[in-house]
């Protein structure tokens, strides 16, 4: 076991801005048990740095779902598995902006649509847009997430006011074609260096518990690195029978808070937002998260499966000494 002071030290290193090798931050990931609360708390001192005791909530609406054309193997809405994800098309309207006019009249930072599909057409794109018009930009930050589009519909989107792109990479490229074949990671990395030529800002992480090796966190957490990107969610896998991995079920709560621990001694600055499968995977550790590093949470419910209400999520930060965010 490594002394108390071991990942306190390292943070205070990371924070001077002195480079680490790779083979410190698999030692996170891989390190035994009984030294996770020394973990936690270099983790911690590097999120109070940039985040203090403020946390970022955001929340989304599912605007399009099921019939998805890709294998992912993870989700329930694709047409290669037999669920009962729920099934239609771009919602109206009234129905999208919903979610967000409840959002912006709470503490929540952030609204955002997400739609199933390898991407929307562009009659669906200008739809949400017009949706999200009906928000206003001082009491709530907007997001999309529309699958694979190109520069021209980015630009877009960027020009309505909706600020931040949402695209995550998944998984490492080396595991990526195991997880999907119907669309390449290339494609992925693509939109979202399109989302940023088009100034948006951009939010990019990945799904956990896939089958993915330590040496697989740390590539893709190398890829976000390089992609420069505003925004991590960390989605942790819940196995949904009738999905390929509807079987899976290889994390334990105290791995979730190594992988988040480890995302920020990586990436010290960033925004870590934790997303779906936070209570089913990290159970009666999950208000740890934030100690583990996490500087925001996805609050409400997930594409199709439940979340945590925001009143139980807001209780839970005034229990833990944590506040939201200021909308600006």
């Amino acid at each position: 076991m490594k002394d108390n002071r071991y990942y306190i030290e390292l943070a205070e290193d990371i924070l001077k801005g002195k480079a680490q090798d790779n083979s410190t931050y698999l030692k996170i990931l891989s390190a035994p048990d009984d030294e996770l609360l020394s973990i936690m708390g270099g983790a911690d001192m590097l999120r109070q740095k940039s985040f203090g005791m403020r946390i970022h909530l955001c929340t989304i609406c599912n605007g399009k779902s099921g019939k998805c054309s890709e294998d992912c193997k993870f989700c329930s809405q694709s047409s290669f598995a037999n669920t009962s994800a729920p099934v239609y098309p771009v919602l109206p309207g009234e129905e999208l902006l919903r979610g967000g006019i409840y959002a912006q009249e709470s503490p929540i930072n952030r609204y955002s649509i997400v739609t199933t599909g390898r991407g929307l057409p562009r009659r669906d794109v200008e739809a949400i847009i017009d949706a999200m018009k009906g928000l206003d930009d001082n009491r709530i930050k907007k997001c999309v997430s529309l699958g694979i589009l190109k520069d021209a519909e980015l630009h877009l989107i960027r020009e309505s006011g909706i600020t931040r792109y949402h695209h995550n990479l998944e998984t490492s490229r080396s595991l990526f074609n195991d997880v999907c074949t119907t669309h390449t990671y290339d494609e992925r990395i693509e939109t979202i260096r399109a989302a940023k030529r088009a100034g948006m800002e951009t939010c990019v992480g990945g799904i956990l518990g896939v089958g993915e090796t330590d040496e697989q966190i740390l590539e893709l957490a190398s890829d976000i690195k390089g992609l420069d990107v505003d925004s991590i969610p960390i989605n942790f896998l819940v196995p949904i029978p009738g999905t390929p991995y509807g079987g899976l079920n290889r994390l334990t709560p105290l791995k979730c808070l190594k992988i988040i621990a480890f995302f920020r001694y990586f990436l010290p600055d960033k925004e870590i937002i934790i997303c779906g499968g936070r209570e089913k995977n990290l159970k009666e550790l999950h208000p740890l998260i934030f100690y583990a590093g996490a500087s925001g949470m996805m609050t409400g419910n997930y594409l199709t499966t439940e979340g945590r209400t925001l009143e139980h999520d807001l209780g839970l930060l005034e229990q833990m000494g944590f506040s939201v965010r200021n909308k600006q």
